[in-house]
């Protein structure tokens, strides 16, 4: 019970609005001048997914095709179109050659990058935990090992 000459304060009138600190670095009010005004999404497009995208590249690709055909046909009938093949680059014809860099090797174990080689067995690891465990495999099992990256070998 509250004391006999005890008056409540009522609160103020006037309310002060304190915008919180997540208000007051809100970047939602500011101008974005690198948005178009007047942009409308176009309602008709729509995702194409990667088998509809690799089959217009190839009729894309046999268009050009037939289209150069028939170019060289109306301009020399006596050569022989059939033995030159068209370049056309394309993601599906891209030819390089060889890497200069060397094959990289991984761990028969684990997968990860080996950079040594277990010289009785012939396995490749990647640090001394998968050694340790290389060093307790039986032979039977070090030569399935081999097997599945596809050495054949004779295990010692």
């Amino acid at each position: 019970m509250p004391p006999k000459n005890f008056k409540r304060k009522l609160p103020a009138t006037e309310d002060v609005y304190t915008p919180s600190l997540a208000e007051q670095l809100s970047y939602l009010h500011f101008p974005r001048p690198f948005k178009n005004p007047a942009y409308t999404k176009n309602i008709n497009r729509r995702a194409k997914n990667l088998k509809n995208v690799l089959g217009q590249e190839r009729e894309r690709e046999r268009l050009e095709r037939e289209r150069r055909r028939m170019e060289t046909a109306g301009s020399s009938m006596d050569t022989d179109e059939g033995t030159r093949e068209d370049e056309i680059s394309s993601y599906l014809s891209i030819e390089a050659p060889p890497s200069v860099l060397p094959q990289k090797h991984y761990c028969d174990i684990t997968g990860l990058e080996a950079a040594y080689t277990d010289p009785v067995t012939g396995l490749r690891y990647h640090d001394k935990d998968v050694y340790a465990l290389i060093k307790g495999l039986s032979p039977s099992a070090a030569k399935e090992y081999l097997s599945v990256r596809g050495v054949n070998s004779i295990v010692k």
